[in-house]
């Protein structure tokens, strides 16, 4: 089944590619009129208007492949079969580190403060009064 993916995945990327190189040569709808009034179109490769029927059939044929290979490759894609329902059910579940009181300087990563016993460690400072106890009253 690998092998079969991988050759449907080679032939979506190369029919795109010549596809690519094939809509880059071809002229535009602009480029016809110039060829009306003699601007050398009948010397080209395929006649006077043989590349474009070859070149725009050649493309509509690349384009069919390009377009069965990628519903190939999501039908193949889809049907794998599943152990779970969800992707996540098949993530590795860690535990958080147990939270250690430590001072600052011991959280700062790079440095080699030793870590201290939350009781050792000084409460933080009371704020003073904020909110409605600053508005001054009558």
């Amino acid at each position: 089944m690998n092998v079969v993916l991988t050759l449907i995945l080679a032939a979506q990327m190369l029919s795109a590619l010549v596809m690519i190189g094939l809509i880059l040569v071809q002229h535009g709808k602009g480029a016809d009129m110039g060829a009306a009034f003699g601007s050398g179109g009948s010397g080209s490769l395929f006649g006077a208007s043989g590349s474009a029927n070859f070149l725009s059939r050649t493309t509509g044929v690349l384009a069919a492949v390009f377009f069965a290979s990628t519903l190939l490759l999501a039908y193949f894609g889809n049907a794998q079969p599943r152990s779970g329902s969800s992707v996540l059910e098949g993530a590795a579940i860690t535990a958080p580190a147990p939270a250690v009181a430590a001072s600052g300087a011991a959280q700062i990563p790079g440095t080699n403060a030793p870590v201290t016993s939350s009781a050792a460690v000084p409460a933080p400072p009371v704020p003073a009064a904020s909110g409605a106890a600053q508005i001054p009253t009558k």
